[in-house]
């Protein structure tokens, strides 16, 4: 069982940045690729960037790439997303999951961590 919680959403300016954390509880945290998703209002919750349990291996959305970047720290049990040059087109509930491989299914979701972004 893992349990994730999100935190440092927040309200910001066009082009400024955020970094978002994912705190997760339980042992086997290493043992799982952690990513980031979003949803914004109306539309579907998508993936936004995916790390592997060893970090070696990371994947970003085409909308984001040059601008976030996912990294995590097995030894704290947490998953960062570093979001750059933030455009409104972000705003959404921002939420990290756990599975067992990159851009595979998910076992575990946190709760959502909303960001803003204002033009």
């Amino acid at each position: 069982q893992v349990q994730l919680v999100e935190s440092g959403g927040g309200l910001v300016q066009a082009g400024g940045s955020l970094r978002l954390s994912c705190a997760a509880s339980g042992r086997t945290f290493s043992r799982y690729a952690m990513g980031w998703f979003r949803q914004a209002p109306g539309k579907e919750r998508d993936i936004v960037a995916d790390i592997s349990w060893s970090g070696g291996s990371t994947y970003y959305t085409d909308s984001v790439k040059g601008r976030f970047t996912i990294s995590r720290d097995n030894a704290k049990n947490t998953v960062y997303l570093q979001m750059n040059s933030l455009k409104p087109e972000d705003t959404a509930v921002y939420y990290c999951a756990a599975g067992m491989k990159v851009t595979g299914p998910r076992d575990y979701w946190g709760q959502g961590t909303q960001v803003t972004v204002s033009s």
